[in-house]
């Protein structure tokens, strides 16, 4: 399929492990840097970052993979964890011929590609790591099994403003961007679930109590970006900060932002990508709080 601003889209219906799941691949023939896969949040699908192409496509391939467990990828046991979500991304990169590639991992998905990185070490270029922590707050675990239990319970609209409580910085946290519309938006995404897409999506919120979210070792070589916004209240800028620590990394928040930034603020993120993944300075950004270095890299 070809769109009208010149961009041609393939999708690759794969299977892993006796898992089926869905490659979407972007190109506009631009190749300033390596091909970019994206991994989203756990209520993602491969069309999710579908805007972030018009700005990422002049640089890049760019592929969004809906894994076991997400859009139409077989649904995944809780059982599986982190290791065969990235071993899955593996299974795509050698079966597409990608060769090394960039990551870009969001919230769940920044979980999925650390591992990556951290298992297959010769097949990462950059990795860029959003809204992420160390470890499952006692807040979000406790949320998470309040979900289940408004699920089971039929609560879907009082679970939907539930999520939204949790992902989203209260007023007095400060400036977010768009903060009513993202807000209604996520209320009406999460409320208008399918009985499958929210069976998946609590799987994936169980599935981070289940497995490690985040793990130091071993070492990450290749070039690391950790990110979040500034108000982010689920994962914490402290958590983002101690995760960069962890791998030797940088570090930044955006501004007048919480952990829907790729919402609130899609145009700087995707900037902030552009940049990371063609090795630009970062430095004086006006969206950007300063951003600290950790380690040698």
């Amino acid at each position: 399929m070809t769109l009208d601003y010149g961009t041609h889209v393939t999708e690759e219906k794969l299977v892993f492990d006796g898992r089926r799941f869905v490659v979407r691949t972007a190109t506009a023939g631009a190749s300033a840097t390596d091909p970019l896969i994206v991994l989203g949040g756990s209520s993602q699908d491969r069309f999710s970052w579908q805007r972030y192409e018009r700005w990422l496509l002049p640089h890049t391939t760019v592929l969004t993979l809906e894994l076991p467990g997400y859009g139409e990828g077989d649904p995944l046991p809780v059982e599986y964890g982190m290791d065969f979500l990235a071993d899955t991304v593996r299974h795509a990169a050698e079966a597409l011929s990608l060769g090394r590639v960039n990551m870009f991992g969001a919230c769940f998905g920044a979980s999925i590609a650390l591992r990556f990185a951290q298992r297959h070490p010769d097949r990462i270029a950059r990795l860029m790591l959003g809204g992420t922590a160390a470890d499952i707050s006692p807040e979000y675990a406790a949320a998470a099994r309040r979900w289940r239990r408004m699920v089971d319970e039929g609560l879907f609209d009082d679970m939907a403003q539930d999520m939204v409580e949790q992902f989203m910085a209260t007023p007095d946290h400060g400036v977010v961007r768009r903060r009513a519309a993202v807000a209604r938006l996520m209320r009406q995404r999460f409320a208008n679930l399918t009985e499958r897409e929210l069976a998946m999506d609590i799987t994936h919120h169980e599935r981070l109590l289940t497995h490690p979210w985040s793990r130091p070792h071993p070492a990450v070589t290749a070039p690391v970006l950790v990110f979040t916004g500034e108000h982010d209240t689920i994962t914490p800028p402290p958590e983002g900060r101690r995760v960069a620590k962890d791998l030797q990394a940088r570090f930044t928040t955006i501004k007048e932002a919480d952990h829907l930034v790729q919402i609130e603020r899609d145009n700087d993120l995707a900037d902030l990508m552009a940049r990371f993944f063609t090795d630009q300075p970062l430095d004086d950004l006006p969206y950007l709080n300063p951003v600290e270095h950790f380690g040698s890299r």
